[in-house]
């Protein structure tokens, strides 16, 4: 019987257990479907400019793919059978082997092909996944082609996978790394800055091979004053020491060790496939990623408005309201949009936003394709701490002075009629609430007092309600938190009262 893909191509990625759900098969019928939804339509020169960009091996007219994958044992395999499902339809591949999520969106802007990354980010060992995009890095999201390859793929699955085309595409390796590190050293100046010590906890993903690429070398070139712990530089996609997902924080407990230990004046943590970065502060605390959204984002917003340029920044809506708030402030106009890279991609390409930033630890930015990079926002963490003299823990207290709750997962086999009775109960009790539904439900007390607003989103994939909170203080916020916990959890299975998941 042919795999369901509609139970691993959801929302704006493939996500999936192998080989149960995701097979060399299909891989390769997800390259085939890949092929003819994205690359060859393009083969005349469209949108995505197939013809030209296949300028990387001499005398090709035909159109181009690059791929690149993580350190998980199941990639080579299914590289290998997606690759082969594109050179099927008359497509060449450019694989660039290890690398990053983000050294894959640099090849797709640099060689202007579109791209496919096969990482399953924090998830654990038994998953793998693939992240497409379009040439120049743009999305690929369930309203911008993934629900078209999802079906053909799908078609490809029951009816038998297409012939090979008459001239079958090429397939090649090219190297990236050492252009990937240098270009975004490119993009920030960290010649002026003071002498510092960072601990880097790559968890055994793709962080081991791009930071030492980017920061030791920064180093080593520019004769930096910056020194580098590192921890867990091994590529291991088992992970053996603690799982790929800083967004956890029992997988900050070494990092937040080490930076003690070592007497460093900040950590950064990268998640399995490096594209996004948290940060502690000099004692060991975690800085929110908010924090830093609204630190790079000033950067960005100051580099603009010295151009002479009126800047836009892009941040989803559970993050907090100091975002808006400062970057407004420093003369930026702000976008609100939904959770989702594909979402915020979008978002940054309609408005020419300079930067974008999630709560999840996403850092977007106008200067790498409207794409993600983890390590783009760590060399700004870096330039802000070393420019001047304030510690990491005191610059995020300036760009933290609102409390959150963090994102709480309840298990509610009836996530609607649960986001219904929160509704009712504060429609209610506070009738100066503003609500809108742009994702899940936001209910905002912000412009009454006392200042609170909180998020309910249901899941794509399981049925659990993700709960964000913010207030103006950490009584209102401990409030909001638990009344909104005890109507989602009125009917919530299994769960003890008060009882959270992961």
């Amino acid at each position: 019987m042919a795999a369901d893909l509609s139970q691993i191509i959801k929302a704006y990625d493939v996500r999936g257990t192998v080989p149960d759900q995701l097979s060399p098969e299909v891989a390769r019928a997800i390259g085939a479907a890949f092929a003819r939804v994205v690359v060859l339509p393009d083969a005349d020169g469209g949108a995505d400019g197939g013809v030209e960009a296949v300028g990387t091996e001499a005398g090709s007219e035909r159109p181009g793919v690059v791929i690149g994958r993580d350190m998980r044992d199941s990639g080579p395999a299914l590289v290998d059978a997606f690759a082969a499902g594109l050179a099927a339809e008359g497509v060449d591949v450019t694989l660039i082997g290890l690398c990053s999520t983000d050294g894959l969106y640099f090849a797709s802007g640099q060689l202007d092909l579109p791209g496919a990354m096969f990482t399953a980010s924090h998830n654990p060992a038994q998953y793998n996944g693939i992240k497409l995009c379009r040439s120049g890095a743009r999305p690929v999201g369930q309203d911008t082609g993934l629900a078209q390859i999802r079906d053909l793929a799908q078609g490809f699955l029951d009816e038998g996978i297409p012939q090979p085309v008459a001239g079958p595409g090429r397939v090649i390796e090219r190297e990236m790394l050492a252009d990937y590190a240098g270009f975004l050293r490119s993009l920030v100046d960290l010649s002026g800055i003071r002498p510092l010590k960072v601990v880097v906890d790559a968890g055994n993903g793709m962080a081991g091979l791009t930071a030492p690429a980017v920061l030791e070398e920064a180093a080593g070139l520019a004769g930096l004053p910056l020194e580098v712990v590192p921890l867990f530089f091994e590529l291991d996609g088992s992970f053996p020491n603690h799982e790929a997902n800083p967004l956890e924080p029992a997988n900050l407990i070494d990092l937040q060790a080490a930076v003690v230990a070592n007497e460093a004046d900040l950590g950064l943590a990268f998640d399995g496939d490096a594209d996004r970065c948290f940060v502690v502060d000099e004692r060991g605390g975690a800085v929110s990623p908010s924090a830093v959204t609204a630190l790079v984002g000033l950067a960005e917003v100051t580099k603009e408005l010295a151009a002479g340029r009126t800047p836009t920044v892009i941040h989803n809506l559970i993050t907090s309201r100091a975002v808006p708030d400062l970057l407004s402030a420093a003369g930026a106009s702000t976008v609100r949009t939904r959770v989702g890279h594909s979402f915020i991609k979008a978002q940054m390409a309609q408005h020419g936003a300079v930067f974008g930033g999630e709560h999840s630890a996403h850092y977007y930015f106008r200067d790498f394709w409207f794409a993600d990079t983890g390590m783009l926002a760590a060399l700004h963490v870096l330039a802000a701490v070393g420019t001047q003299d304030h510690k990491m823990s005191e610059l995020a207290e300036m760009f933290e002075p609102y409390v959150g709750s963090g994102e709480i997962n309840s298990t509610v086999s009836d996530t609607a009629a649960a986001t219904e009775r929160v509704l009712d109960a504060y429609r209610a009790a506070y009738p100066a609430i503003v609500v809108d539904t742009l994702d899940g439900v936001t209910v905002s007390h912000w412009e009454a007092h006392p200042q609170w607003w909180f998020n309910l989103r249901a899941s794509n994939t399981e049925p659990l309600l993700r709960l964000n909170v913010e207030a103006a203080d950490q009584d209102i916020m401990e409030k909001v938190r638990d009344d909104v916990l005890s109507l989602v959890r009125e009917t919530a299975d299994g769960l003890a009262e008060g009882e959270e998941t992961p």
